[in-house]
């Protein structure tokens, strides 16, 4: 090394690294990406894996990601603020799974909730994030676009609350429309809209409709403890006399809620979910 100059000596790290990525394969594009070491975990979270591993996904024929979609908002005393969020990755790691070739992109957590200034909406309580509109549908088409350009030929919306349904309907029909036929977008509406209707109706059969409600009701609360029931304060609404508006909680009845009755409503949506996405082109 001392007999040479010192411009070689500067040059050297750079010839050394672009001789290992020529033997390795990993040219800053990827395209002769090697996969990983070992086989790759059982997971269809797309966070879980390494970029690699999403490579060979991908070639193998993993052609779709679900984009769950949740919300952190107040949901009354005895329901945690992450609940859209717990609940959508739940279910959509189930409907992934039973798809076949799909993997779960993670969660989007910041939605539209209300407004700042005036406080409006879910935004009049602490533990609510409100994120304005336009840069909502920003987030998601940009989302959209990172998936479709790495090979994802089918990118899935489903939401797991009801105030921005109409924004992920219509952020899919435009990617839909601007991608031609090279991919597809999809909003999958019935995820949603079972939950007031089939699951509904399924528990004013067994004598419980007085204790469904808009919000943190019967039929959420239940959902929740079917997901996760560390998120539900079980044991303080167990004994709390029933709430109301003033504390977040919109109609209905929480208390009767249990796993077993949340189960029937997840199966459901999980069943539409997969229905829908089959039955799309």
């Amino acid at each position: 090394m001392c007999h040479l100059s010192s411009a070689v000596r500067r040059l050297l790290p750079a010839v050394f690294a672009t001789a290992i990525m020529a033997i390795s394969g990993t040219g800053v594009s990827g395209a002769a990406a090697q996969p990983s070491s070992g086989p790759p975990p059982d997971t269809v979270e797309f966070a879980r894996l390494t970029w690699t591993e999403i490579a060979a996904a991908i070639r193998a024929g993993d052609d779709t990601i679900l984009i769950p979609v949740g919300g952190t908002e107040q949901s009354g005393p005895y329901i945690a603020v992450g609940k859209h969020n717990i609940r959508v990755a739940a279910l959509a790691d189930r409907i992934a799974r039973r798809l076949g070739h799909t993997l779960v992109a993670p969660v989007i957590a910041y939605v539209p909730e209300g407004g700042t200034s005036p406080r409006t909406s879910h935004m009049r309580f602490p533990g609510t994030i409100s994120i304005p509109p336009a840069i909502f549908t920003g987030l998601l088409e940009g989302a959209a676009e990172s998936f479709r350009v790495q090979g994802f030929r089918r990118v899935i919306f489903i939401g797991d609350h009801g105030g921005y349904l109409t924004s992920l309907k219509a952020v899919a029909e435009k990617l839909d429309h601007k991608w031609k036929g090279t991919a597809h977008a999809l909003y999958v509406a019935p995820y949603y809209d079972v939950i007031a209707t089939r699951y509904a109706d399924a528990l004013r059969a067994r004598g419980l409709g007085a204790a469904l409600g808009k919000h943190a009701d019967l039929s959420d609360t239940a959902l929740m403890l079917a997901v996760d029931p560390s998120m539900v304060r079980q044991d303080a609404l167990r004994s709390a006399p029933l709430p109301g508006p003033d504390e977040g909680v919109y109609g209905g009845d929480p208390r009767p809620a249990t796993a077993a009755l949340g189960r029937i409503g997840t199966d459901m949506q999980v069943e539409a979910a997969v229905e829908a996405i089959r039955r799309a082109p």
